[in-house]
């Protein structure tokens, strides 16, 4: 699909579309961790005290990924030191999957960490998103030692940007 019909722009988490989004994001994890659905009250816990009010400059970037207008996936950065970035948050809602838009968001998003200053992207992902993890490497990411540590994280990459 062609990429203009993708739109991504900086947004505040607390906008309706990506406090949607998050909501969206971390039932669909914690969902197929738990292998089972993820109750409201689930949700609204793992939502809480996340650390995402850092995702604004300058310690951090959040994007909202629109699909011909309307709101797809989201996806966000945050500076970990003077060189890094943080890959974070990637989403796409499950209907919007396959339009060429992860790849798009992945590039947008290390944009973003540029303009942060960072020089290399690292992340932390689960063995059972192995969507995320072929994004992942298709895009040049390769593992790396693990930076951080944490009962969600399998596995580590990095890129430099």
């Amino acid at each position: 699909m062609a990429r203009m019909t993708w739109n991504f722009s900086p947004e505040r988490v607390d906008t309706p579309d990506a406090a949607a989004l998050r909501r969206d994001y971390y039932d669909d994890v914690a969902s197929r961790y738990w292998k089972r659905p993820a109750t409201a009250e689930e949700i609204d816990q793992g939502l809480t005290n996340d650390g995402v009010e850092l995702l604004t400059p300058p310690t951090g970037q959040f994007l909202v990924a629109r699909y011909e207008g309307k709101a797809a996936g989201c996806g966000g950065v945050l500076l970990l030191d003077g060189e890094r970035a943080e890959l974070t948050r990637v989403f796409l809602r499950h209907a919007f999957r396959g339009l060429g838009g992860a790849g798009a968001l992945l590039d947008e998003l290390e944009d973003a960490a540029r303009g942060l200053g960072a020089r290399r992207m690292v992340l932390n992902t689960r063995l059972d998103l192995v969507e995320a993890r072929a994004l992942y490497t298709r895009h040049g990411y390769v593992d790396i030692p693990a930076y951080c540590s944490g009962p969600y994280m399998d596995v580590w990459y990095g890129k430099e940007l």
